[in-house]
């Protein structure tokens, strides 16, 4: 993929809609492309993040720990950015992401993100509403696991 087209693909995920081209072409060329592999793991629960992952092909699972293993609760692709919540809130991660295809990423250090969400306010406006439509997903899948915990205990 040649910088152009990293560009134009950057220029397509609605985090980066708004921003300046030629910032989106800084990005661009100071970020590192990572390709993993099957299996391979982006980043890991409970360790620190120090940077954020642009999905420019492939597909990610998201996966957190239970008492009873980890679960896969999203999976990521085209376009989706991953790792963003412990750069932005300077927490461990709070999931690990693994790879379910050959996966090429744009990884994005925590000083420039921020530094871009400082330089362009309408990426913050963004971040909020995709960290927004996720607690909305992740409130009605407790709910419906609530719900379906408290049918079983009836049934004792």
């Amino acid at each position: 993929m040649s910088l152009r087209e990293e560009v134009e693909t950057l220029r397509q995920i609605p985090l980066f809609a708004k921003v300046d081209p030629s910032k989106i072409k800084l990005l661009a060329f100071t970020s590192e492309r990572v390709t993993f592999q099957p299996g391979d793991f982006i980043c890991q629960q409970g360790e620190m993040g120090d940077a954020a992952f642009v999905i420019m092909s492939g597909q990610a699972d998201v996966m957190v720990n239970t008492p009873s293993g980890p679960i896969t609760v999203a999976t990521m692709k085209k376009n989706d950015i991953v790792g963003e919540i412990a750069i932005l809130i300077n927490i461990p991660r709070t999931a690990t992401i693994k790879a379910a295809s050959e996966l090429t990423t744009l990884r994005i250090t925590k000083d420039l993100f921020l530094r871009m969400i400082t330089d362009f306010p309408e990426m913050s406006v963004e971040m909020m509403r995709v960290l927004a439509e996720r607690l909305v997903r992740t409130t009605e899948e407790l709910q419906k696991a609530k719900e379906s915990a408290q049918k079983a205990g009836e049934g004792d």
